[in-house]
C-alpha cells in the first residue's frame, strides 16, 4: 500500500510527524508538505510558479519532502513523484484547529483531501480542536484505526472523509459520531484597529462554535467530546434548488 501524508500547518508540523509516525507499518508512507503554513489558503494550486521539492529527514527513512506548494499542489507532486505506482491513501493532517461547518470553504488541510478524491484517491483530513498545545495522540491513533479501513474497505468515487477531535485524553473522548457538516452561530467578521494610535488595519476573528439546534452536525459532535467523522462530496450542486429553478423561466436572450 502507497500512503501519501500531507498538511497545511508546514513540514516541521508537530501534527504532522505525530500522523506520519502513527501510519507507519500501514504501507509505504511518502510525506509531502508545504515549507511553510498555509492554513486557510483553501483549494489553491499553483499556477504561475514552478513547484520544487527538497528532500527532509522526518522519522528516520521515511520518504519526506518539503515544497514551496500548496496542499493541494502537494496530492500532485504526490501523484508524480510515484509515477506509474497506485496511490491507495491520503491523508491530510493532523490540523492544529478544527475544520468544521464553514471551515471547510477555508481549509486547506480539507482541500488536499478533497484533490485526492479529484484524482479518484480515497483520503481524510484529519483536524484536532485545539490552536495551543494541542494532544496529537488521541488523533494520530484514530487516524491509523480508519485509514486502516479505508484501506479495506475504499470510499466511494468523489467522496473523502473530514475527522475532528476534541482536544482531549483518549479517555475523556466519549465516541465516534457519524456527523453532517453544521452551521456556525456567527460569521467571521473584521475587527478594525490602530497600531500606535496613527495606523488603521484590520484583524479577522473566528466564528464563535455555537451547536445549539444542531443535532447530529461535526459541530455538536465536539461540543459533546466526540469524535466527529463527516463524509464529504465534491458535488456541491443544491438539488433541491435546481428543481426549482425551471419555474424561473429562464430563457436567452433574456
Amino acid at each position: 500500500m502507497k500512503i501519501l501524508v500531507t498538511n497545511d500547518d508546514g513540514i516541521e508540523a508537530a501534527g504532522l510527524a505525530a500522523l506520519t509516525e502513527a501510519l507507519s507499518g500501514l504501507g509505504d508512507l511518502l510525506v509531502i508538505a508545504p515549507d511553510r503554513p498555509r492554513s486557510a489558503s483553501s483549494h489553491a494550486i499553483s499556477l504561475r510558479e514552478p513547484l520544487s521539492l527538497e528532500r527532509v529527514t522526518l522519522l528516520g527513512d521515511v520518504e519526506a519532502y518539503a515544497s514551496n506548494g500548496t496542499p493541494p499542489d502537494c496530492v500532485a507532486l504526490g501523484l508524480s513523484r510515484i509515477g506509474e505506482e497506485r496511490l491507495d491513501l491520503v491523508v491530510s493532517g493532523i490540523n492544529r484547529g478544527t475544520n468544521l461547518g464553514e471551515d471547510l470553504a477555508y481549509s486547506a488541510t480539507v482541500a488536499a483531501a478533497a484533490e485526492a478524491a479529484i484524482c479518484g484517491i480515497a483520503s481524510l483530513a484529519v483536524s484536532v480542536a485545539a490552536w495551543d498545545e494541542p494532544d496529537f495522540r488521541p488523533a494520530a491513533d484514530f487516524a491509523r484505526y480508519l485509514s486502516r479501513i479505508v484501506l479495506e474497505r475504499g470510499l466511494p468515487a468523489e467522496s473523502f472523509l473530514n475527522v475532528n477531535l476534541p482536544n482531549l485524553s483518549a479517555s475523556q473522548i466519549t465516541g465516534v459520531a457519524l456527523t453532517r457538516q453544521g452551521r456556525f452561530g456567527d460569521t467571521n467578521r473584521l475587527e478594525r484597529r490602530q497600531h500606535g494610535g496613527r495606523e488603521t488595519y484590520h484583524w479577522v476573528l473566528k466564528s464563535n462554535l455555537n451547536h445549539r439546534g444542531q443535532p447530529e452536525t461535526d459541530i455538536e459532535a465536539i461540543a459533546e467530546s466526540k469524535i466527529s467523522v463527516t463524509p464529504i462530496r465534491l458535488d456541491r450542486t443544491d438539488t433541491n434548488l435546481l428543481g426549482k429553478l425551471p419555474d424561473w423561466n429562464l430563457r436567452w436572450p433574456a
